[in-house]
């Protein structure tokens, strides 16, 4: 009976911080993948600096050049989607440990009719 009320207050727990992450992901905005790099016209006497922004979506490759004044709005760009990564990570982790559990404790999933 212990085991299972403990179970529970885990199943509980998860829900809880499943929910959380989806609050988190909505306020996250304007996101996306890469690294910005600071690259050289003349590498050899490293003249000529510019920005380079390189990523890979839909399995290609790409490399944009990106104007002085977006670095900052581009390295926060950057790091939301770090965040993003990180966070769907956790979601599909807690995901994984309360399919476990429920299965464990033979409760079955609630299906929600779509409004």
């Amino acid at each position: 009976m212990y085991a299972t009320l403990m179970t529970t207050k885990s199943l509980d727990a998860i829900s809880a911080r499943i929910e959380e992450i989806k609050e988190e992901l909505l306020a996250l905005n304007v996101l996306r993948p890469g690294s910005l790099t600071v690259q050289y016209r003349d590498p050899k006497n490293k003249a000529r600096p510019f920005l380079s922004l390189s990523y890979t979506h839909c399995m290609k490759s790409k490399t944009e050049y990106v104007r002085p004044e977006w670095e900052g709005e581009v390295r926060a760009q950057i790091q939301r989607y770090k965040r993003f990564k990180k966070l769907v990570e956790t979601w599909v982790t807690l995901g994984i440990e309360y399919s476990r559990l429920a299965m464990r404790l033979d409760l079955r999933p609630i299906k929600r009719e779509k409004p």
